[in-house]
């Protein structure tokens, strides 16, 4: 069982928090859009439970993920489970439709432009994503799955990281809460 064990930045100066990712050796994979389908269940309130079940679209590749509650909220933790449901145009809108069918709605798309990385650190690897997401502004993620016998020290390597390389900002909350929040402004 694996736990995601992330944090997120928000950033207003890009090139410092870049100069810093390429000088730890990662290299940056070429921007691609990530577009997520929030789904409410039928019977319980994820915003309440701090769960999380979404469609995500990587180009044409479709995946279903389920995130559990926050286990941490100084740095998030949380189990998650993503698996592929295929590729094509027409994927994401075959299943929105099939869990609509079995009682769940749509809640809101959230849509970024995705640049991502990944370095060592204190001998671990760490995910590094740099989000431009719409209607919000940039965003920089440290993330690393781990056992959950493993989350403690995650939490401890992503504090370094972020410390040296100067993010301080931090933003508790996911982009949905964000984009739900400017909603209803």
């Amino acid at each position: 069982m694996q736990y995601e064990v992330e944090q997120k930045f928000a950033v207003s100066e890009l090139e410092p928090v870049r100069e810093g990712l390429l000088a730890l050796g990662g290299t940056l994979a070429a921007p691609c859009t990530q577009s997520d389908r929030y789904l409410a269940h039928p019977c319980k309130d994820f915003a309440e439970t701090d769960e999380a079940f979404r469609i995500r679209t990587v180009g044409e590749a479709c995946y279903v993920t389920y995130k559990g509650p926050r286990q941490d909220t100084a740095i998030k933790t949380r189990r998650e489970v993503e698996l592929p449901l295929g590729s094509g145009a027409d994927v994401p809108e075959h299943f929105t439709e099939l869990f609509t069918l079995l009682g769940f709605t749509q809640v809101r798309e959230v849509c970024k432009q995705r640049t991502t990385t990944s370095v060592m650190w204190e001998g671990t690897r760490v995910a590094a994503m740099i989000d431009e997401v719409d209607r919000l502004g940039t965003f920089v993620e440290l993330e690393i799955c781990v056992p959950e016998s493993e989350t403690a020290q995650a939490k401890v390597t992503i504090d370094r990281l972020a410390q040296h390389l100067g993010l301080a900002n931090v933003e508790p909350r996911s982009y949905l809460e964000m984009l739900l929040a400017v909603d209803k402004l």
